[in-house]
C-alpha cells in the first residue's frame, strides 16, 4: 500500500466519529406548528449544526398514535394533549433525561425527570374586530354565554371551538373547564344551539375568523392566536378575565429513540437558558424557566393575570382524563348537552350570571 493511500485510510479513520456524528438525524414528532416554533428550531440547528433535524407537525391524536409505532419510533415526542402525554409516559414509553437542566427544572413542570412542560400557554377567546358593530365582545366565560343566548340568530354558524372527539387538546380543555365552573354545560348547550362549528385545531379556527366564516372563537391556544394576530389585525385575542386555563407543551424522549444522544441534546436545549430565552423573546409559547427575560414568560403572564390563571397540573391526576370509561361518559354528555337547546329560542333572554369558580380544585 502506498504511503499516500495509507495516509488517506488513516485520515478517514480519524474523521469517522465526526462524520458519523455529522450524519446523525433527529426525528421529532410534535403537535406544534412549525411556523410558531421556527425561531426555537432555528436556534437549535445553529447550536447543533451536525444534527439533522426532521420536525413532523401532526395533530395531537396523530402524535399519540405514532408513539406506539414499534417499527418507526420517533426520538422526541411533543404534544399539548397533556393527559395523552402523561399516559404514554406512565406506560413506559419515555426514558429519563439525566442532566443539570433536567434536575433543576421546576417540579411543577416535570414528572420523574421523564416528561417536561417547557411552555406556559394561556387558553384564549378570539373574535373579529368588526364584532363590536353587532355586540360587545366577550371578556369572560359568562359574557360568552350571554352573547350566545341573546344573539343566537346573529351568531348562528359563526362561532367555533374545538371538537372534543377529534382533538386531544380540545377534549382536555373542556374537561378542565368542567372542573372550574358549574355553568360549563350551559355554555356547551348554548354553543350547540348557535350551531357552533367544531374544528380539530386552532389554525382552522383562526383561518375561519380571518376569512369571515367565523366571528367568535372559544378555547383557542393562545400561542397560535397571538402569533396569527401579529399579521392578521382583523383578529383580536382575549385572555378571559374570570379565569384562564394554561396548558404546557409536554416533551419526552422515546424509550426506543433511534438517536438517543441527539434526542437528549434537543430536549436539553428546550430546557436550557438559551432555548427558553428564544421561547420568551421570539415566540408566543411563553417560557417556563425562572429568570428568563422577555415578553413571553410564565412570570410575566402571572404578573398580568394574577390569580385568574389556572394552569393544568402536570401530575398523575391527568391519567384520569384518558380513562376509556370516563372519556366515553364525557363525550356522551357533550353530545347530549350540545344538542339540548337545538330548538329555536326567544331572541332576548336574561343575562347569564357569572360562573362560580371552584378554587378548591385549583392546583
Amino acid at each position: 500500500m502506498s504511503i499516500r493511500r495509507v495516509a488517506l485510510v488513516w485520515l478517514l479513520g480519524a474523521l469517522a466519529p465526526s462524520l458519523a456524528w455529522g450524519a446523525t438525524p433527529l426525528i421529532v414528532e410534535a403537535a406544534l406548528d412549525r411556523q410558531v416554533a421556527a425561531p426555537l428550531l432555528d436556534a437549535f440547528e445553529a447550536a447543533y449544526p451536525n444534527i439533522q433535524l426532521t420536525f413532523r407537525d401532526h395533530s395531537t391524536l396523530e402524535v399519540d398514535a405514532r408513539v406506539a409505532n414499534e417499527d418507526n419510533p420517533p426520538d422526541v415526542v411533543i404534544s399539548s394533549a397533556m393527559p395523552w402525554q402523561m399516559a404514554r409516559v406512565n406506560e413506559g414509553y419515555a426514558q429519563p433525561l439525566e442532566s443539570p437542566a433536567a434536575r433543576a427544572w421546576p417540579q411543577w413542570a416535570k414528572w420523574r425527570n421523564e416528561v417536561f412542560g417547557f411552555t406556559f400557554e394561556p387558553i384564549v377567546m378570539a373574535y373579529r374586530l368588526d364584532l363590536a358593530r353587532y355586540m360587545l365582545p366577550p371578556k369572560t366565560h359568562a359574557d360568552l354565554h350571554t352573547l350566545l343566548r341573546r344573539h343566537r340568530e346573529t351568531l348562528r354558524g359563526k362561532v367555533t371551538t374545538y371538537s372534543p372527539l377529534r382533538s386531544g387538546v380540545g377534549y382536555s380543555l373542556f374537561q378542565q373547564d368542567a372542573r372550574y365552573t358549574t355553568r360549563f354545560w350551559d355554555l356547551v348547550a348554548a354553543m350547540g344551539a348557535a350551531d357552533t362549528h367544531l374544528e380539530a385545531n386552532t389554525r382552522s379556527m383562526l383561518e375561519g375568523l380571518s376569512d369571515g366564516r367565523y366571528w367568535l372563537g372559544y378555547n383557542l391556544l393562545g400561542s397560535y392566536a397571538m402569533h396569527w394576530a401579529q399579521t392578521h389585525p382583523e383578529v383580536i385575542v382575549q385572555i378571559p378575565q374570570d379565569y384562564s386555563l394554561v396548558m404546557m407543551r409536554m416533551a419526552f424522549i422515546h424509550r426506543d429513540a433511534p438517536h438517543p444522544a441527539a434526542a437528549r441534546a434537543f430536549l436539553d436545549f428546550l430546557l436550557s437558558q438559551e432555548g427558553q430565552r428564544v421561547i420568551a423573546g421570539e415566540t408566543p409559547l411563553f417560557s417556563v424557566r425562572p429568570g428568563v427575560i422577555g415578553p413571553y414568560t410564565a412570570q410575566r403572564l402571572r404578573d398580568q393575570a394574577g390569580d385568574r390563571l389556572y394552569p393544568i397540573p402536570l401530575n398523575a391526576s391527568l391519567l384520569a382524563f384518558v380513562d376509556p370509561a370516563r372519556r366515553a361518559a364525557f363525550l356522551e354528555r357533550w353530545q347530549r348537552e350540545f344538542h339540548r337547546l337545538s330548538h329555536p329560542a326567544p331572541a332576548q333572554t336574561p343575562a347569564a350570571t357569572e360562573p362560580r369558580i371552584d378554587k378548591s380544585s385549583q392546583r
